[in-house]
């Protein structure tokens, strides 16, 4: 006899707000309907394990089926079932959930644990591709329990009559609408499995294939697996990388559940790394790539898995709701990494040398914007010099303490961001036994801010950023041999060249040997300008450059220069060092470059 009826629907019109709100995205309808097959079976080998089921289990297999002709997908599974009765309390009693009267009836069994919907609203995401819903099912609790045959097109309204299944478990058979018709394709489906369901718990079989790995790595314990099988996991996951640089296999059952592995992959420039490739699992359920609220942002340029039934999730599971538990697993991942890279580095220092040219990036990052990372990461993070050799913040300070070390009792470290470009600069300060760091990646100049913020009387200046002497100011200076009259006249023939403008022409009493002329940009406006194009605001690049033309009274080209006092001669000398040093700053290009070659050549036959 065929029963007829309204569905109780606890909020209104929760056919409209499951498709345009609730689920955003279509295809979470698969991965919905997955996880209650899957949570009929484990509920079924619960119960077989506590005795209160004693029969055969059988396959356990869920079977995905695409019928063309009837425009139709199936999603079959042999777990507990439904009777009538509980048809129309679990269906036709929208947002009751009995997953979540099953797990709190077994809460102290393994495998209840593993019992994925906890909302009563999944089934109903299938009515976003499907005009009509069927379900035929036989529950496991009596060999002639009758099957159940249920029927909605999408209203409020449904039909329930007795079914045509002869085994226990349950199909779902969705009639999919037009405006769906992607979701009967082969490829589509596959697609979609591999996204949500590839690591679930019970066999999945689909177009004769087996979709899913139901014992991934991370479930199993650190010390029965090889590299090589971390490695191969990696692959399955990413299948065009590179192999990791190393990973770390999160294992906690308190105060929370968390698994999971995270994969240093191998970049020069972190900067190009695709984000969100950290997979967020629950009970081996995909639920999102967007891992930001678990994971501060530094950790989202590793890779992997994290997997915690603990994590709170909103209704449609899309999206990470506030809970104290994901503050406490966001601060255990933060350990786990630091307390990784630490042990790396204390083992074999040598071979994190060898790994700092591709995770340094991370780390800065990391120190940059988590403050408990930066703490512990003072230990183990490097700056390496021109020589290519490491050093800790602590090393560093005392190896150029003694050298290094202004008038004012301010430690200077020296860096260059291109050893080829700047050449000439850290000759100048090398002459006088200064060490100089390499600083080259992008996000330095926040890098260098953060280790003066947390050092006290330490200043970082580029090598280019003023002449040795005032790079670290000593008590002891130089004189001039110029008098007044000729370095009025040495600043003149150099302003008339330089103009006033982008060049603030100063006269500095350096060492014979120095060069005549040279020029350097203000450290602080430099590096203004780096952190802001960094963060996407170019508002800095509206202030002059910064630029300083330092003469050198001292060398024998600029006694040559003011001695000529604006003759032809001299007024040609001038032009060809400036030019030389605006060569030395990368500042020469185009027209001005082949000018300058031609004075050269000019210069040579005189």
């Amino acid at each position: 006899m065929t029963k007829q009826g309204n569905l109780t629907v606890h909020t209104e019109n929760i056919f409209p707000i499951i498709k345009k709100f609730l689920y955003s995205d279509h295809e979470i309808f698969l991965r919905e309907l997955i996880s209650n097959a899957v949570d009929a079976t484990q509920k079924l080998k619960t119960l077989a394990s506590s005795g209160e089921f004693d029969g055969e289990l059988g396959d356990l297999k869920i079977k995905i089926e695409i019928d063309s002709k009837k425009k139709t997908l199936k999603i079959s599974d042999h777990g507990i079932g439904m009777t009538e009765a509980e048809v129309d309390q679990y269906i036709n009693q929208i947002a009751f959930s009995s997953a979540e009267e099953f797990v709190q009836k077994f809460a102290d069994t393994k495998d209840a644990a593993a019992i994925i919907g906890h909302f009563g609203l999944g089934f109903y995401s299938a009515f976003m591709v499907a005009e009509k819903v069927e379900i035929q099912t036989k529950s496991y609790k009596k060999e002639n329990a009758d099957p159940v045959h249920w029927t909605c097109i999408g209203t409020t309204s449904f039909e329930m009559d007795k079914g045509k299944r002869k085994t226990r478990g349950t199909d779902i058979i969705l009639h999919i609408n037009d405006d769906s018709s992607e979701f009967l394709e082969t490829s589509r489906i596959e697609t979609m499995l591999k996204k949500y369901c590839r690591f679930m718990p019970v066999e999945i079989e689909f177009d004769g294939k087996t979709i899913n790995n139901t014992e991934p790595l991370w479930l199993k314990k650190p010390n029965v697996l090889k590299d090589e099988d971390y490695i191969a996991f990696y692959k399955e996951l990413y299948p065009y990388s590179e192999d990791p640089l190393f990973w770390i296999h999160l294992n906690v059952d308190y105060p929370f559940n968390l698994t999971g592995i995270l994969y240093f992959p191998r970049h020069q420039n972190y900067m190009e790394v695709q984000k969100n490739k950290v997979q967020l699992y629950s009970n081996q359920v995909f639920v999102t790539d967007e891992v930001k609220e678990i994971m501060p942002e530094f950790l989202t340029l590793l890779h992997g898995i994290v997997d915690s039934p603990d994590i709170p999730l909103n209704v449609s599971r899309s999206y990470l709701q506030a809970d104290s538990n994901v503050k406490k697993i966001s601060s255990y991942i933060v350990k786990k990494v630091s307390d990784k890279l630490a042990d790396i580095f204390k083992e074999n220092r040598e071979d994190f040398e060898k790994k700092w040219d591709e995770i340094g990036f991370f780390i800065k990052y990391g120190m940059l914007t988590d403050e408990k990372f930066a703490e512990k990461a003072r230990d183990f993070a490097l700056v390496k010099n021109t020589e290519s050799k490491y050093f800790t913040f602590a090393e560093y300070i005392e190896k150029v303490k003694p050298l290094q070390t202004d008038k004012n009792g301010t430690e200077v470290w020296l860096y260059t961001t291109d050893e080829q470009q700047q050449h000439s600069f850290i000759d100048a300060v090398k002459k006088k036994s200064y060490d100089v760091l390499v600083l080259n990646n992008p996000i330095d100049s926040h890098f260098i801010q953060h280790i003066e913020s947390k050092e006290e009387k330490l200043a970082i200046k580029r090598v280019d950023a003023d002449t040795p002497d005032k790079l670290i100011e000593k008590e002891d200076k130089v004189a001039s041999v110029l008098n007044k009259d000729e370095e009025t006249a040495l600043q003149q023939a150099f302003e008339t060249i330089a103009g006033k403008d982008k060049y603030t022409v100063k006269l500095e009493s350096l060492s014979p040997d120095d060069a005549p002329a040279l020029i350097t940009q203000s450290e602080w406006m430099r590096r203004m300008k780096e952190m802001s194009r960094l963060s996407g605001n170019n508002s800095m690049d509206m202030f002059p450059g910064g630029y300083d033309l330092i003469l050198n009274t001292n060398h024998k080209l600029s006694k040559k220069i003011a001695d000529g006092k604006g003759d032809e001669e001299s007024a040609k000398l001038a032009g060809y060092l400036f030019d030389l040093a605006r060569l030395s700053q990368n500042l020469l290009s185009g027209q001005d470059l082949t000018d300058f070659v031609n004075r050269s050549i000019e210069q040579l036959n005189s």
